[in-house]
Parts: structure tokens; C-alpha cells; sequence
């Protein structure tokens, strides 16, 4: 008898018990008979409606079971039929919830199984989208979405493999080739067993593991080091050796054969153009003057670049020493490549002051043109040009400044010191330069004044007349040439009453006709400075017979 039974056994004795002492309880009491019935009716009720309501809770959860179990076999079914696997029997005699129970974990591990195939090919599809890049293949023909079979997994694993393989004979196949290159370039024969095996033996031969490939890596590397130190060695030593051509002067046959020597391996180029520096270098030493010459003409060059000013270059004693010996040599390359390093250095702003020296040098040009009175003598627009380009400079310049300002201003910032252009701070240097072309431009109106003075008293003197365009002047008004005319008029009167009968004049009457006229020049330069514009004779003197008067007596 199962336990359940006895245990209902047992509960139907207890309940016949409980019925007994309620009898018992009843007839001690004395409760009629009538009233026994009702509280047993009570009784029984109670106990009736609570077996109902536990067979209620029990049918439900038959119920619960059973739909379940439905559930559960309609997504084994769906699984199956994705997975592509085969149902599983059901096992006979299984109660309700031995057989739920054997579903529910039959889906958990189907869905399991379909997690894992659908992230392994994921997985597997993004492998093969990386070797088809870099083998420009095809993609293997799946869809992504789907759910795949054990079998397609395993087609795919092989498909990747292949691609795998093969990338890996292409990337070892490049690198042997880019190794074997180096190699010869380098003029350098493999020696270790490994180094052999990749670059001697057969493609076939050599194992593509990944440690093989990650050696042949750092092989090309080492290689690939190696050329990169062998060529920057070249080009340095290039650049001493095109150095010293100019220095010695060597001629451009011997430069050409040198060139035609290096157009083989990097070793072999390696060593011709030490070969060719040592020559150099001892051919140096036996022109050492020559080259020292070579280096101050360098030097000067360098000078002019950097804008030093004459007590910067009396610091490089070594350039005015007369004892060129190889200690003179060696401080001369010295100077020479620190000026190298401080122009390559500050190219920026030496090149941009060298900008402003070119327009500034242009301006100033331009300025003197402007003054040229044979510039009207030019034809085909090249007065207007130039007249363009004076205005447009006047107008850059000081912005071109401004620009230069703001870069000095930052580079002094950045080094500490001051920015210098000929031993002096360069907006002093601009400021100098202005107030220069400025005293320049007095200098020269100055220049040009007296010249017209000058001119006027010979004028004056010999009677000559200016042609020079002037202003027309209103109607009635005198003009300075005019009078100029009628004083000269009567000079030459007093010239003519000064003479002696003879054809000649005697050297003491010249003097004393000299010197009445140098009177009435400098009368009339009194009259010229004056601002009165109504000029007359008796500005020079009170009467003509006065003027004769004081004429004849001096004769």
C-alpha cells in the first residue's frame, strides 16, 4: 500500500475520532437532538467545501501540466525542424509531470544548440569577410540569418581553412620575395638554419605555422632597418661628398663617372661613396687653402642669409687668420655648419625678412624712378606700371611688417632671446631704414632746390630762358618769366654801354660789367623771394639814369 493510502486512512480515522468527541461533548452538554443535527450539517459542510476546493487546485495544475506539455512538444517540433535533427520518442509510462519536465529541458538544450551554431557562424562569416578582402574572393554562399546544420558548420570550418592556407602561402610568398630583394640589395646571404629554409627551399617545403610567419616578419624588418641606416649613411655621405666636389672644384666628368658607379646595389653604393670621401677627404688636406677659401666664400653666403652684422662676423676670428692649417680648416667647417643649422632653423623668418629686403629695395627704386625727370621720355605704359606697383608697395610694406612683427614677437617668445637683422632688433633695423629713405628724400629735395637756384642765377647772368612748363596765369598778370626778360633786357643794355669800341672785351671791363650785374642778381633774388606778385624796374633801382649813372662810374 503506498503511503498516500494510509496516510488517507489515517485521516479518515481522525475524522471519525473528531466526530466521536464532538458526540460525546454534545451528550454531556445536553444538546437536543435537533441541534446535533445542525452542528454536524456545519461539520460536514466545512469539511466537504474544503476537499472541493483542494481537487479545484489539483485539477488546475493537471490542467497547467498539460498545456505545458503541448507547448513544449509544438517547440521541439520547431526546433527539430530548424536544427535539422531528428525528434526524440517520448518514453512510455511517464506520469505528467516526468514527461513536462523531460520537455521543458529537451527545448533549453535545443535552444542551447541553436544559440551556439548561430554565433559560431557568425563568427565564421566575419572571418571570411576578412580573408575575401585581403584575397579578393567570394563570400561562402550562406545566409547569415539561418540556422545552420552540423554538416554546414563543418563545410564552412574547411572553406575558412582554405582561405586561411592560402593567405598564408600569399603573405609568406610576398615576404620571401621582399627578403630575397634585401638581401641582394644589402649584398647579404642568408646564415641561420631558418633563414635557409625560407628564402633557399621550396615554397612548398616550408611550414606556414604562425610562429614561421611571425619570424619572417621580424626578419623583413630587421632587413628592412638595415637599408633604411645603409641609405640615410648614403645620403649623408652624398651630401659631404657634393660638399667637398665644390669646395676642391672637382670637374663634372669625374662627378658623372662616381654617378655611374652607384647605380648598382645599396652595398655596393655604400662603399663607393666612402671610397670616394676618403679620396676627398685626403685630397682636402693636401688643397687645404683652396678649400678653407671655399668655405669663407660659403660662410659669406651664409652671413648675408642669416643678416649678421659686421661685429657678429669680427667674432669668427678664424676667418681673418692668415695660418691656414688643418685646425683653421676644422673650425672653418665648424662655423659653417653651425650657420647651416641656425638658417635651417629660423629659414621661416630669414626668409621672410628676405621678403621685405626684395620689396623694400624695390620701393626704394621705384621712389628714384619717380624723381627721374626722363621718365616721361618712356613710352608703352611702363610709367603707370611702375607707378602701380610704387603705390601697391607703399601700402604692403607696412602690413608685410606687421606680419613680420607678430612671427618675431612669437619666435622671441619660444627661444628666449631677441630676433636680431644686421646686429639689431629687426623692427629697429625697418625703423632705421624708413628714417633713412626719408633724410635720403630731404637730401635730394634739398639738392634738387639749390640745383634750381643755381640755375636761375646763370639765367640770370647769361640771359638763358628756362623752358620748363608752367601754369597758364589770368589775364594781366606778370609772370616771373616776363620780368625775367625785361631785367635781362636792360642787362644787356648796360652790357652794350659797358663796351669799349673794340670788337673784344678787356679782361678789367668784363670784371666791373661782372660785378654790376652780380649787384643786380642779387637784387633780383630779393625780388624773387618776395610774395608780391607785381613786379617793376624800380625794384632794382630808383631810375634808369641813376643806373646808368652808377654804371658809368664803376666803368
Amino acid at each position: 500500500m503506498r503511503k498516500s493510502e494510509i496516510h488517507a486512512a489515517e485521516s479518515v480515522a481522525c475524522l471519525g475520532k473528531a466526530l466521536g468527541e464532538l458526540k460525546d461533548i454534545w451528550e454531556e452538554i445536553g444538546i437536543p437532538e435537533d441541534q446535533r443535527l445542525q452542528r454536524t450539517d456545519a461539520v460536514h459542510m466545512h469539511i466537504k467545501n474544503l476537499l472541493d476546493m483542494m481537487i479545484a487546485e489539483e485539477e488546475g495544475l493537471k490542467k497547467r501540466l498539460l498545456s505545458s506539455i503541448e507547448a513544449c512538444r509544438k517547440e521541439v517540433t520547431s526546433l527539430c525542424s530548424e536544427l535539422q535533427v531528428q525528434e526524440c520518442q517520448e518514453e512510455d509510462g511517464l506520469t505528467m509531470l516526468q514527461l513536462e519536465k523531460d520537455l521543458r529541458t529537451q527545448v533549453k538544450m535545443m535552444l542551447k544548440e541553436k544559440s551556439a551554431r548561430q554565433s559560431e557562424l557568425k563568427s565564421l562569416i566575419q572571418q571570411d569577410q576578412d580573408l575575401c578582402d585581403l584575397l579578393c574572393d567570394d563570400l561562402f554562399p550562406i545566409h547569415p540569418e539561418c540556422v545552420p546544420s552540423q554538416q554546414q558548420l563543418q563545410n564552412y570550418r574547411q572553406h575558412i581553412n582554405a582561405q586561411l592556407s592560402a593567405r598564408r602561402h600569399a603573405e609568406f610568398v610576398g615576404m620571401k620575395r621582399q627578403i630575397t630583394v634585401l638581401m641582394e640589395d644589402l649584398e647579404q646571404h642568408p646564415d641561420t638554419s631558418f633563414e635557409k629554409d625560407a628564402v633557399c627551399e621550396d615554397e612548398d617545403a616550408f611550414c606556414l605555422s604562425l610562429e614561421n610567419l611571425s619570424a619572417l616578419k621580424v626578419l623583413l624588418h630587421q632587413l628592412e632597418s638595415r637599408k633604411a641606416e645603409s641609405e640615410a649613411l648614403c645620403v649623408s655621405i652624398r651630401g659631404r661628398i657634393e660638399q667637398l666636389w665644390e669646395m676642391l672644384q672637382v670637374p663634372e666628368e669625374e662627378r658623372e663617372s662616381l654617378m655611374q658607379n652607384t647605380l648598382t646595389s645599396l652595398k655596393s653604393r655604400l662603399n663607393a661613396l666612402q671610397a670616394e670621401l676618403q679620396r676627398l677627404e685626403e685630397l682636402k688636406k693636401k688643397n687645404i687653402q683652396r678649400v678653407i677659401h671655399a668655405i669663407r666664400s660659403e660662410i659669406v653666403k651664409f652671413w648675408e642669409k642669416c643678416y649678421f652684422s659686421p661685429e657678429q662676423r669680427q667674432a669668427f676670428t678664424s676667418y681673418h687668420s692668415d695660418d691656414l692649417d688643418e685646425e683653421v680648416l676644422r673650425e672653418h667647417e665648424l662655423e659653417l655648419e653651425r650657420l647651416k643649422q641656425d638658417y635651417a632653423e629660423h629659414s621661416e623668418l630669414y626668409d621672410a625678412v628676405s621678403t621685405w629686403s626684395s620689396n623694400w629695395a624695390l620701393y626704394q627704386e621705384l621712389e628714384k624712378k619717380a624723381t627721374d625727370p626722363s621718365r616721361f621720355n618712356n613710352r608703352g605704359g611702363n610709367l603707370l606700371k611702375e607707378e602701380k606697383q610704387r603705390v601697391d608697395l607703399q601700402k604692403s610694406l607696412p602690413k608685410l611688417e606687421k606680419s613680420l612683427k607678430a612671427q618675431i614677437d612669437q619666435w622671441e617668445a619660444a627661444h628666449c632671446k631677441e630676433f636680431r637683422v644686421n646686429g639689431q632688433p629687426f623692427l629697429q633695423f625697418v625703423e632705421d631704414q624708413w628714417n633713412q629713405h626719408r633724410m635720403e628724400k630731404e637730401r635730394e629735395k634739398e639738392e634738387r632746390q639749390m640745383k634750381k637756384m643755381k640755375q636761375t642765377e646763370e639765367d640770370l647772368l647769361y640771359g638763358t630762358i628756362i623752358r620748363t612748363p608752367t601754369k597758364r596765369r589770368l589775364a594781366g598778370t606778370p609772370t616771373p618769366g616776363k620780368t625775367r626778360k625785361v631785367l635781362t633786357a636792360y642787362v644787356c643794355k648796360l652790357s652794350v654801354g659797358a663796351r669799349t669800341p673794340a670788337r673784344g672785351r678787356t679782361p678789367r671791363g668784363l670784371e666791373r660789367n661782372k660785378e654790376n650785374i652780380s649787384h643786380l642778381s642779387g637784387a633780383l633774388r630779393t625780388v624773387a623771394a618776395s610774395p608780391q606778385r607785381n613786379y617793376s624796374i624800380t625794384s632794382v633801382a630808383s631810375s634808369y639814369s641813376e643806373f646808368a649813372v652808377s654804371s658809368l662810374s664803376c666803368s
